[in-house]
């Protein structure tokens, strides 16, 4: 079944031309971000404008892309360095930004995770 539930979420560093499909973005995965695109993590980008995410991810049988267009406003982005052609980041900043919460002022707390989850 379609889900954005994956291990790992990684957001492109550079702005996405959003004509780019499957293996567009298949291609800036392998070569600018280098991860494997199989490997069933999801990875975003996001135009210029900041209007228009994309969301690609593995799953069995093959890629699912999910492209969100917005009418009014921009998605708002981490305040990060990056380091390379990717940022790291988890499912909750996804959903912010996904959902136009400002990430600026967001603060996470402190939770207890088990150690084998820790690493990942």
């Amino acid at each position: 079944m379609f889900s954005v539930t994956s291990a790992r979420y990684f957001l492109y560093a550079e702005p996405t031309d959003m004509r780019k499909s499957f293996d567009g973005l298949c291609g800036l995965v392998t070569s600018k971000m280098g991860q494997n695109a199989m490997s069933g993590d999801m990875f975003v980008f996001i135009n210029k404008p900041r209007n228009r995410i994309k969301l690609l991810r593995w799953e069995p049988g093959g890629f699912v892309l999910f492209y969100k267009r917005l009418e009014k406003g921009t998605f708002m982005l981490p305040k990060a360095i990056f380091n390379g052609a990717s940022h790291r980041i988890d499912y909750s900043q996804l959903v912010m930004i996904v959902h136009g919460i400002s990430l600026e002022y967001a603060r996470k707390t402190r939770r207890f995770y088990p150690q084998a989850v820790v690493g990942n």
